[in-house]
């Protein structure tokens, strides 16, 4: 939008018919305005889009967009776990919309694995893993455990325990992991895993500071596992946790590839909307894009890396939008093929 331009007024969807949503574009943080200055997670949409009619949405954390046709949602979900979930629940039991047939399409960065891709990189999840877990302090932990997180079902670091036996809170259901729906994920890569992505001097940079071979490549598109956790983490040690909890939650079916503080809040709404009959769980696609790592670079520690000021942020806004809106028009656009699902 041009500087000086009127803000777009908030539109109302009337009292009649819901308008019939064919996808919802998913962010989870703006910065400043939506338009024309530094740029979070939305504003690549609201400016690549050319968005301009805006629905009021009071019980989230921003005004909703939406395109001429009234088909498209775009949405910022705020961050973290609960704030994500409970804007998800929201839109979901919102009478003005109807989402049964919505595609659902999280847009957002997140810290790579540097043995799985660069930063810039754009990851689709396989698989989501959440955090509920015990925690205690590695200086009064065991000499032999490597970090002290471990199933709240069980008694030690990886350690697989399902919920229901006569452990401890045995009797209570935890949501530790989300499968995505396999045939739209590969879809989704099959669609985007060519598609030329931004570099810049600063990426080339990064990648002279790291030693793995992965880290070392351009920018690509990958399919892994998505570890949401409330804490912001950081460090080699917390990251082999991630790979280790990623693999024994999925049941070394996915790897983990991204850290974010969002994607289990999002499946968990999704899964209570999916069983209301207001969505469609086996229609989420979660876009996930590298802004930095999730661990130091030689001669770094942990600290230091996690409090470095180098940033992917921009390239990694601009390569999540290029992926994820690749997917998202593909849908829209050929919406006869997409309607009923993908199998």
């Amino acid at each position: 939008m041009l500087a000086g331009c009127a803000m777009p007024s908030p539109s109302q969807p009337g009292a009649g018919k819901p308008w019939d949503i064919r996808a919802v574009v998913l962010t989870t943080y703006e910065i400043g305005q939506d338009t024309g200055d530094r740029a979070g997670e939305f504003q690549p949409w609201v400016e690549g889009e050319k968005l301009s009619e805006k629905v009021p949405f009071p019980a989230g954390v921003h005004d909703i967009y939406t395109d001429s046709t009234h088909h498209i949602l775009y949405v910022v979900t705020g961050t973290t776990l609960s704030p994500a979930a409970s804007s998800v629940m929201a839109l979901g039991f919102d009478p003005r919309f109807d989402l049964s047939k919505a595609y659902w399409i999280v847009s957002a960065i997140s810290g790579f694995d540097q043995n799985v891709a660069s930063v810039g990189s754009v990851s689709w999840a396989d698989y989501v893993v959440s955090d509920i877990s015990k925690y205690i302090d590695p200086r009064e932990a065991p000499k032999n455990w490597p970090y002290g997180y471990y199933m709240i079902t069980a008694q030690k670091p990886n350690q697989y325990v399902v919920s229901g036996g006569e452990g401890p809170d045995g009797s209570i259901d935890h949501a530790m992991m989300y499968k995505l729906n396999p045939a739209l994920v590969k879809w989704a890569y099959d669609l985007t895993k060519d598609l030329p992505l931004v570099d810049a001097p600063a990426l080339q940079m990064e990648r002279k500071r790291r030693v793995t071979k992965a880290a070392k490549q351009l920018p690509s598109v990958v399919v892994g596992g998505d570890f949401a956790a409330d804490a912001f983490w950081h460090g080699k040690i917390m990251t082999q946790f991630a790979r280790d909890w990623v693999k024994m939650l999925s049941q070394n079916q996915s790897n983990f590839v991204e850290s974010n503080m969002e994607d289990a809040g999002i499946m968990e709404a999704m899964k209570r909307l999916t069983r209301s009959g207001r969505a469609d769980m086996n229609r989420v696609l979660i876009s996930r894009s590298a802004s930095n790592y999730t661990e130091q670079a030689p001669g770094q520690t942990a600290v230091q890396s996690a409090n470095d000021t180098f940033s992917g942020e921009a390239e990694a806004l601009e390569n999540g939008y290029k992926v994820a809106a690749k997917a998202l028009h593909e849908i829209v656009d050929n919406w006869s093929k997409f309607e009923n699902g993908v199998q």
